[in-house]
């Protein structure tokens, strides 16, 4: 069945594609890799390597959303991204996205050249941001989370996880509708470790399908999350390979596009996956 995600003026069939989107966190305190990338020059050398690897999008993001990071103003997130979205807006094949729930931040980046907004809140944080995203036409990454990223996993509680982050997405996408947003522009995102126990991320890699039936492609983002060292005790720096393992769950069981730092390692995952799976 097809599946089309609309960004811009560009529909792209979403079903027959496993899409990758490179992290890039031009920050000091992101969770994995803070400091490594936040200088213009350090940032774009990473995504011309994630680019070169294969990832089809680069999410570049201002403001670390780990649990406990300190906010900063959108000025500052905005003269963090905007250097680099202006470097990188040409490349061929290589889709923009910004990691952002402001919409003052959104704007400047779209206005320079992304494409695509990666939105935690899901549009719940800044009233703006939903109409934003009808009248520019971007594509539009809607995500759950249970809180904010200062108070989300204190006690992360739910009725039944799964049934609670379809509500959210079905109320999300009518209220999105409301505002202009057409659902083709909107991709899920479950939220794997935003407002989750590991019994909650644990449920919606396994019933990751149930989202399907809201129509819209699926983005799941489990690279080296903390999951994966309550699971098996792993310093972040060493998750690679239950990253791997976790992103071929989420592909399996419907994720089109998967969000990850290691993509040359995630891209020949896939691809060996997918041909022993058809091949099988």
């Amino acid at each position: 069945m097809e599946m089309i995600w609309q960004i811009g003026e560009h529909p792209f069939d979403m079903s027959q594609n496993v899409w990758l989107m490179g992290i890039l966190n031009v920050t000091p305190d992101s969770f994995s890799d803070g400091g490594r990338y936040d200088t213009p020059e350090a940032a774009i050398n990473r995504a011309e390597k994630m680019a070169r690897d294969g990832a089809r999008i680069i999410d570049v993001g201002g403001e670390s959303t780990r649990p406990g990071a300190a906010k900063i103003s959108p000025d500052e997130e905005i003269a963090r991204v905007i250097p680099v979205i202006t470097a990188i807006r040409d490349w061929p094949e290589v889709l923009i996205s910004i990691d952002t729930y402001r919409e003052p931040v959104a704007s400047a980046a779209v206005e320079a050249g992304a494409h695509i907004v990666n939105d935690i809140s899901g549009g719940r944080f800044d009233e703006n941001m939903l109409p934003f995203v009808a009248e520019a036409g971007v594509g539009y990454v809607m995500m759950h989370i249970q809180g904010t990223p200062a108070t989300m996993q204190q006690n992360p509680v739910y009725d039944d996880v799964i049934r609670d982050i379809y509500d959210y997405f079905r109320n999300g996408l009518d209220r999105a509708g409301q505002l202009g947003v057409m659902p083709e522009q909107i991709v899920l995102d479950p939220g794997i470790g935003f407002g989750k126990t590991l019994d909650h991320n644990v449920k919606i890699f396994q019933e990751l399908r149930t989202f399907q039936t809201l129509g819209r492609p699926l983005m799941v983002g489990a690279s080296r999350k903390s999951f994966i060292d309550k699971i098996m005790p792993t310093p972040v720096e060493k998750r690679l390979p239950g990253s791997l393992a976790a992103t071929l769950v989420a592909l399996q069981n419907g994720a089109g596009i998967l969000r990850v730092h290691d993509v040359a390692e995630t891209n020949q995952a896939v691809k060996i996956f997918q041909t022993l799976q058809v091949n099988s």
